[in-house]
């Protein structure tokens, strides 16, 4: 166990999404898991069931996605699997969003003010922090200190006629894990970011739609699948580092 790399994962919602179906995967692979979220229900179910798994995995409550409780919970991480024992952490995915789906005059300041906060804001923290992290990693048996993910969205590249708010902060978003890229790439550190293009097989999906949809794996984003996804990003090696992936369901995109 003491010698496992962490993944922290921030965005775990009721933990039948994509933060979740990643947190299984990188634990199955091998990586203790860090779960951030504000369910705190959830996060501990969650962790439950993958310690029960074999893996290690601990949650971390968060109140809100302010960057002063992003630098805590890295402390309370840091606290509970110490730098100075060898604890690495060596992958992480920001999964966390703020989602606004309205017309643009029907849009409140307060819609605005959250998306950033969330959407950018926050991921700045917790970039920070994980960057910082990184950069006192070695180079792995891949050359590299530590890979950092992003889920996007196809509001991250183009705007609609109800993403005014949500595609501001999904645009701001994109532009930070593509600025990280570049400036820390000479450091050995990746940066990667998936649009995600497509309705994903959620508990919340699930209410909304048919039994024909959950069952029509050509209409709709696994979870599971994206997860594959992110793991392979995390074990590319520094000769062919993968910046943006595009994901969607074969039938259709949104």
């Amino acid at each position: 166990m003491s010698t496992r790399p962490i993944f922290v994962v921030a965005g775990v919602g009721n933990a039948s999404g994509t933060g979740a179906a990643t947190a299984r995967l990188f634990s199955k692979a091998g990586y203790r898991v860090a779960l951030i979220a504000r369910d705190a229900k959830s996060l501990q179910d969650l962790a439950s069931q993958l310690s029960e798994s074999g893996g290690e995995a601990r949650p971390f409550v968060i109140p809100s996605y302010a960057p002063q409780a992003i630098r805590d919970t890295f402390s309370a991480i840091r606290k509970q699997w110490p730098k100075e024992k060898g604890n690495e952490i060596r992958a992480a995915l920001w999964n966390a969003a703020a989602v606004v789906w309205k017309p643009f005059l029907e849009t409140t300041d307060e819609d605005v003010k959250e998306g950033l906060e969330v959407n950018v804001a926050a991921a700045f923290a917790f970039s920070r922090e994980i960057i910082r992290e990184f950069k006192t990693n070695g180079l792995n048996e891949l050359g590299k200190r530590g890979t950092l993910l992003f889920t996007g969205a196809p509001a991250s590249v183009r705007g609609d006629v109800t993403t005014s708010s949500f595609a501001a902060g999904k645009f701001g978003e994109r532009a930070l894990s593509q600025s990280l890229s570049k400036e820390f790439g000479k450091d050995n550190i990746h940066v990667a970011h998936a649009i995600v293009d497509g309705y994903i097989l959620t508990d919340r999906q699930r209410a909304s739609h048919d039994s024909s949809w959950e069952t029509n794996h050509d209409v709709r984003l696994d979870p599971e699948s994206i997860a594959k996804a992110y793991l392979y990003l995390a074990n590319q090696d520094r000769s062919a580092f993968t910046w943006e992936l595009d994901l969607r369901p074969a039938h259709g995109s949104l």
